[in-house]
C-alpha cells in the first residue's frame, strides 16, 4: 500500500535527519526533544539478524528503566523496531554516546495503565496517536541486563 510505504519512508527520513543533527553538532544537539531524552535503540533484525538502530524519545527515563512507545505516529502497524525486539528482547540503548545492554519487554496492560498518565504528561501527542489507531500501542520497558552494583531489580508485586 502506498500510504504504508510513505509512512515508512518518512520515519526513515526523520531518523536520518536526527542522526545528521547529532553528527553535525558533535553530539551537543539531539539528545533531548522537549523534556524527553532521546535514545538510540539497537535491535537485531528479526528476519536478517542484522544490527538495526533507530532514534526514539523516552518519556520515562530512570537509571534502571527506560520506557519507549511503539506509536509509529499512530499508524495501524507496529514499528519495525518493535517487531525486532519482540523477536529478540536483548537490545542496546545508546544515550549521550554511552551504550548499555538492556532487555526489552512489552508492558502488561496493568503496567501500561499505570505508566500512561506520565507518558502523556511527557508528550501529549501519544494520546492522539492512540486515538488515531485501532491497535493498542505497545509500551516497551527496557531494563539493564546486568543490574548496576548496589541496585535492586524491580519485581512485579514487590513492595520492598
Amino acid at each position: 500500500m502506498i500510504s504504508d510505504r510513505l509512512t515508512d519512508l518518512s520515519m526513515h527520513a526523520m531518523n536520518a535527519v536526527h542522526r545528521t543533527v547529532l553528527a553535525l553538532s558533535r553530539g551537543r544537539l539531539g539528545w533531548k526533544i522537549g523534556p524527553m531524552p532521546v535514545v538510540e535503540l539497537h535491535t537485531l533484525g528479526r528476519k536478517t539478524g542484522a544490527r538495526r538502530s533507530t532514534m526514539l524519545t523516552a518519556p520515562i527515563h530512570e537509571p534502571d528503566r527506560v520506557v519507549l512507545i511503539a506509536s509509529k505516529g499512530g499508524d495501524d502497524r507496529n514499528p519495525f523496531w518493535y517487531l525486532n525486539l519482540v523477536a529478540n528482547p536483548d537490545v542496546e540503548l545508546t544515550e549521550n554516546g554511552v551504550t548499555r545492554p538492556m532487555r526489552a519487554r512489552t508492558a502488561t496492560a496493568a503496567e501500561k495503565a499505570a505508566l500512561w498518565p506520565a507518558i502523556v504528561r511527557a508528550y501529549s501527542g501519544y494520546a492522539g496517536y492512540q486515538k488515531k489507531t485501532r491497535r493498542d500501542i505497545p509500551v516497551v520497558i527496557c531494563e539493564p541486563r546486568t543490574p548496576r552494583p548496589g541496585t535492586r531489580r524491580r519485581v512485579s508485586g514487590s513492595t520492598g
